[in-house]
């Protein structure tokens, strides 16, 4: 039966995408690679008639105007509110959409807000899957993210085909606002683990010893991480380009302190990394990438850590 569905799914589809950022941009054009019509709007205006120029595009006015235009639209945007407003507001998906209708929600959104949007779009017969992503902006634009999806397994697997255009890795999660709460999870080891990193480098950065044999001793032991050997030779050579802000990582923090007050689960280190995320803001860093959460203890101890 998988294979059948995928099969079927994976001729040429109407899609559409809302939310052309740093990540939605790139995958929406993976969808229009794979040989998709998609419609595309973004509140950022000239970002859609951008987009639609590389490809099977068409620039709409509205959310509204998108779901008109698809048999699945895909989202990906900043935060709840967003989320809710593009979907459920005036001129939203709702408004355009109709009976049979898939919304797929990319973004990192809380798992209450959405299983809200899953039960408003449920009254009007549209389907919903919340599929949180990762794997950033390099993985948005080679096709490589990983999603973890939440909602009805059978429109899942519908969606799988469309999915796999932009992602290499699908875990089914189960029901609405499972997906995001294993992207969370994610994000709350990443996020720490990031922290950990900054206060052991600077720390053996004053001390003498050099940050590439440190890292060289890290990726051989117990210690070693994949962010850790990824993010290091940025920071080394100063290179804080956004691939994930620190502004965003904040966001997904509250998100992940909101979930656990909800499930009363005490967060203690993530509610002390999110302070010093809020520092990094505070101190003008909030729109480069994670890393450059470093120069808050950098600033501090007057020790840079670079080649």
């Amino acid at each position: 039966m998988r294979d059948a569905v995928h099969v079927q799914s994976s001729f040429m589809a109407k899609l559409g995408f809302l939310g052309l950022g740093l990540m939605g941009a790139p995958m929406a054009r993976n969808l229009m690679k794979a040989g998709h019509e998609v419609a595309l709007w973004s509140h950022s205006k000239g970002k859609a008639e951008k987009v639609a120029a590389d490809g099977k595009g068409k620039a709409c006015a509205s959310p509204a105007e998108v779901a008109k235009n698809s048999d699945c639209v895909f989202l990906c945007v900043g935060d709840s509110k967003m989320s809710e407003h593009v979907i459920l507001g005036p001129n939203g998906v709702k408004e355009g959409g109709r009976k049979g209708l898939i919304v797929v929600d990319a973004s990192t959104v809380s798992p209450s807000s959405s299983r809200h949007v899953n039960d408003e779009l449920a009254k009007s017969g549209i389907e919903f899957l919340g599929a949180p992503c990762t794997g950033s902006t390099p993985g948005a634009i080679n096709g490589t993210l990983t999603f973890m999806i939440g909602g009805d397994e059978k429109i899942f697997e519908k969606t799988r085909p469309w999915l796999e255009a932009m992602g290499k890795k699908l875990y089914f999660c189960g029901g609405p606002g499972m997906g995001l709460h294993a992207k969370l999870t994610q994000n709350l080891v990443l996020s720490n683990l990031l922290q950990a990193f900054n206060e052991g480098i600077v720390l053996s950065t004053k001390a003498g010893v050099d940050p590439k044999l440190m890292l060289d001793i890290l990726s051989n032991s117990a210690a070693k991480s994949g962010l850790i050997d990824y993010k290091a030779p940025f920071i080394f050579r100063r290179d804080f380009e956004t691939n994930f802000s620190v502004k965003w990582m904040h966001k997904d923090m509250g998100l992940m302190l909101e979930s656990a007050q909800e499930l009363e689960v005490p967060l203690f280190l993530t509610s002390l990394s999110r302070q010093l995320f809020q520092a990094a803001i505070t101190r003008g860093h909030g729109e480069e990438d994670i890393c450059s959460t470093i120069k808050v203890l950098e600033e501090m101890t007057g020790v840079v850590v670079k080649d």
